[in-house]
């Protein structure tokens, strides 16, 4: 099985590039919905994210208000390094048990991890291929505002605290740029997975990096 990573940036489009590799048979594992899961009631990280920022997180259901959550993290580096120390675990171990469950039936499959801080916490090296999605950045601030309602500012706010996306297509075998139409970016998609699948095991040759 080949096990590739894909991340980006704010609305940069990594999102679309991951249901789009998924359409073409790759299993996707997208570890923002693991990291929804494991701050569920039950959840692995419930228990410690509740002791660590108090009650007044959650709902009236008892889960956690995730926007509350993210009021105290965001611009706290401190809360926040705290919050990943208690989450990250247990995603990380949800994405090994996925990715193992479909290799085993799927020996000659490729697994795409979807996550946003790939580069940042060095876990990049553990998947065969890395895939950045990128975007100019007057589209980020744009799809951003348009998907979760904030203001401007807000947005430029978050990705004054990323990664810079040319810093992390340093890193990448692959680079798929969403800023044009969907059709495409549908087409670069569909190249990097034609290249992945000539492209099986760590040893072998990586393919090119993919603009528009």
């Amino acid at each position: 099985m080949l096990h590739v990573g894909l991340t980006g940036g704010l609305a940069s489009g990594k999102s679309f590039v991951g249901r789009s590799l998924a359409d073409l048979g790759c299993f996707l594992i997208q570890a923002d919905q693991l990291g929804h899961e494991v701050i569920e009631p039950g959840g692995e990280a419930y228990e410690g994210v509740v002791a660590l920022f108090g009650k007044e997180i959650l709902n009236a259901d008892r889960r956690i208000d995730r926007r509350r959550l993210a009021a105290q993290v965001f611009s706290d580096p401190e809360k926040l390094a705290k919050l990943n120390a208690l989450v990250h675990p247990p995603v990380k171990a949800r994405e090994r048990a996925l990715a193992a469950a479909f290799a085993r039936e799927h020996p000659d499959g490729i697994a795409v991890t979807e996550a946003a801080i790939l580069v940042e916490t060095g876990s990049y090296k553990d998947y065969d291929r890395l895939i950045v999605a990128v975007s100019r950045p007057e589209q980020q601030i744009a799809r951003s505002m348009e998907r979760d309602g904030v203001s401007r500012e807000a947005v430029l706010n978050r990705l004054s605290r990323q990664m810079p996306l040319e810093d992390k297509v340093k890193y990448a075998d692959f680079v798929i740029d969403t800023s044009g139409s969907k059709e495409n970016t549908l087409q670069q998609v569909r190249t990097v997975y034609e290249l992945l699948r000539i492209s099986k095991g760590p040893n072998s040759i990586k393919g090119p990096r993919l603009n528009p």
